[in-house]
């Protein structure tokens, strides 16, 4: 039976050697070029045919979450209308392993017309894509990762990864900073955490008064979702009663003397608080400064509201 995992570590590393290589030539070109891109004030327009097109997607996509205005441009398209949405200040990045794929040349006169700065990605220094170029990037392979020298592996591998390390140089140049990412990623969970408010997070507290039995704490223990009530006297934040400390009267105090104990014989008195508007990421790293597990607020209603962690 063939050694399947013999297989993989060939493609990895022929491909990792691919990247190594393309690094290896890298020169005051790509300076040049991420200069021109960052004294821009308009969109960086990828585009690309076939398997170079899905990478020019991609390296569009990571442009964009991380702060490169751009946009994709499919070749076969621009000529059916597309090309009214390149602007004459837009720069064209131009994928084609060749450097003569017909679709990508054709856009060269029109670009070349419309005054925009060409960057190409490809394969062949010497191809009409290159020398057509104002930037060329070289992302030639020896060999392709697939055995039949057929299937675009290598090559598109070495061709995203330069794509990565163009958006990462613009993100350092731009000191681009998580908070800037999750503005562009709300939904995710680094959106939430950065962007997030406690307000967003929050349960309704379990609340009891000073004088509410030690019983009728553990019937309303089991109603508080993060393990935490709040004990409250006319409005007022007196402490809280957390699932820890009602296990420590159990277990240090005979039965006969916790029955007879009220919220104020156990409560902790010095909850952590905070606002309703403090930001997850802030209140996350107030409980790991505090040792403590979950954070008091009153949410903009006035009611009592527990943020804990786990609740995102």
């Amino acid at each position: 039976m063939a050694d399947h995992v013999v297989s993989a570590k060939d493609v990895l590393l022929k491909e990792s050697s691919s990247i190594r290589h393309a690094a290896d030539r890298l020169d005051g070109t790509f300076n040049d070029l991420i200069e021109a891109i960052l004294h821009s004030d308009s969109r960086v327009v990828v585009c690309g045919m076939g398997k170079s097109g899905h990478i020019a997607k991609k390296i569009f996509a990571t442009f964009v979450s991380t702060g490169t205005p751009s946009m994709f441009l499919h070749p076969a398209e621009a000529f059916h209308g597309d090309l009214g949405m390149i602007l004459s200040q837009d720069i064209v990045i131009a994928i084609s392993n060749s450097g003569e794929t017909e679709e990508v040349l054709k856009l060269i006169p029109f670009l070349k017309d419309n005054d925009n700065l060409i960057i190409s990605l490809t394969g062949n220094p010497n191809s009409t894509l290159a020398r057509s170029s104002d930037y060329h990037i070289d992302v030639g392979v020896q060999e392709e990762a697939c055995p039949l020298q057929l299937a675009p592996t290598s090559s598109t591998t070495v061709t995203l990864a330069m794509g990565d390390a163009l958006a990462v140089s613009l993100m350092k140049a731009r000191n681009f900073q998580p908070e800037n990412f999750a503005r562009f990623h709300p939904g995710g969970s680094l959106g939430k955490k950065l962007l997030g408010k406690v307000n967003d997070f929050g349960v309704s507290a379990v609340t009891v008064s000073e004088q509410t039995t030690f019983k009728d704490i553990l019937s309303a223990m089991s109603n508080a979702v993060c393990g935490v009530i709040c004990v409250v006297e006319d409005g007022t934040l007196k402490g809280v009663i957390t699932d820890g400390d009602v296990r420590r009267q159990l277990s240090e105090e005979d039965l006969g003397n916790v029955v007879g104990f009220t919220a104020a014989d156990i409560m902790s008195t010095n909850p952590r608080v905070v606002d309703y508007n403090t930001r997850c990421r802030d209140a996350d790293q107030i409980m790991i400064d505090c040792g403590v597990n979950s954070l008091v607020f009153k949410d903009s209603s006035g009611h009592f509201e527990i943020y804990n962690n786990l609740n995102r």
